[in-house]
């Protein structure tokens, strides 16, 4: 059995350190060199530049939470396919392309699932 020496690991550690120090050195910079300025603009929500026109407790339809689902979902199974098309890459067997195969038709049978259910029609 072949022992992992300290120095296959020093570039994970390097990251971790680099990973610990980076955010909180922005987050003491911005603490420091930040502007302190307090008013009634401050407590104003933000949003791409345009003054708010009603609060923030109005109700939106169901057709955006039900896209968003949608996105998350297809989102996530896409991240799912990166490991499985670089596995394919060393070889793999044909058992794992038919169940790749069969993931992909579930796949495709959701979307048109929710395209029969009108999830992507905007009303």
């Amino acid at each position: 059995m072949v022992q992992a020496g300290l120095g296959e690991f020093l570039f994970v550690f390097i990251f971790f350190i680099v990973g610990l120090i980076l955010p909180l050195s922005m987050v003491i910079i911005n603490f420091v060199l930040g502007p302190r300025v307090y008013g009634e603009k401050r407590l104003v929500p933000y949003e791409s530049g345009m003054p708010p026109i009603k609060t923030a407790w109005m109700q939106f339809g169901a057709s955006y939470y039900l896209f968003a689902l949608i996105f998350l979902a297809f989102d996530v199974d896409v991240l799912y396919l990166f490991p499985v098309l670089l596995s394919y890459q060393r070889g793999t067997g044909f058992s794992e392309l038919v169940e790749l195969f069969i993931f992909l038709f579930l796949l495709s049978l959701a979307i048109v699932y929710a395209w029969r259910k009108g999830v992507f029609k905007w009303k």
